[in-house]
């Protein structure tokens, strides 16, 4: 776990994927970061490689953290993705084991390893609970739960996954943060996961696809600051 990321609960994610790239992604990454500030949360974002440089350079409250990296040292490997490249382009983390992009339980365990080398923090996707178990003894800064089958659809996990999840992330290591995904469409489904005792939760096409964008961001962020305050008054 790399000790120098600085992130506090609650906290959103928003994973734009390969649906926007250049200066349609800094575009969301402003509106992002404005209404982080307004609301004061942090939020991760994820842009493409490419853009990691743009979004580092040209906001102020966001975290930018790369979509993938490869465990290699620096030398060959044409194509691959370099820890000390993503973190020279300033990216402060990096994601790992999205469904979308699955690596072996042994090749997260080696680039959590070399995110922490560079400095980099770590956010780990995890589909089943034996999955959130091993992927929490490998000490990763955060780890995403959720069911890769709910990805996409709307439907978001059952109040039994999202607290068995937090209940064994917390027993392993109380300092790795749990962000409860997958499903999320609207801030009604933002105010109910953190109800449920989430620390996180994100959205990607529930904020890309909606009809406006920048309002579904303010929508999904003004809820998670209010089920997140209502319940720790």
């Amino acid at each position: 776990m790399y000790k120098g990321l600085k992130i506090k609960a609650p906290y959103f994610e928003i994973g734009p994927k390969a649906y926007l790239y250049g200066e349609e992604m800094l575009k969301l990454a402003k509106v992002i970061d404005k209404t982080a500030m307004k609301y004061d949360l942090d939020v991760i974002v994820t842009p493409q490689y490419t853009d990691i440089r743009l979004l580092a350079d040209n906001t102020e409250r966001i975290l930018v953290f790369a979509q993938h990296m490869d465990s290699l040292p620096v030398g060959r490997g044409l194509g691959s993705v370099l820890p000390e490249a993503v973190k020279a382009a300033g990216a402060v983390g990096v994601m790992l084991n999205h469904a979308e992009k699955p690596i072996s339980m042994e090749e997260i365990e080696k680039t959590i390893k070399r995110a922490d080398e560079v400095g980099l923090g770590t956010i780990v996707c995890a589909d089943t609970i034996e999955d959130v178990k091993k992927i929490a003894k490998m000490e990763p800064n955060l780890i995403v739960a959720e069911p890769t089958e709910l990805i996409g659809t709307g439907q978001t996990s059952d109040s039994n996954y999202v607290l068995e999840t937090i209940r064994i992330v917390k027993e392993i290591n109380p300092d790795i943060m749990v962000l409860q995904g997958a499903g999320i469409s609207n801030g009604q489904d933002v105010y109910n996961t953190i109800k449920l005792g989430a620390q996180a939760t994100g959205s990607t096409s529930g904020i890309i696809k909606a009809a406006d964008p920048y309002a579904m961001v303010e929508e999904m962020l003004y809820n998670l600051r209010k089920a997140w305050d209502e319940l720790h008054k």
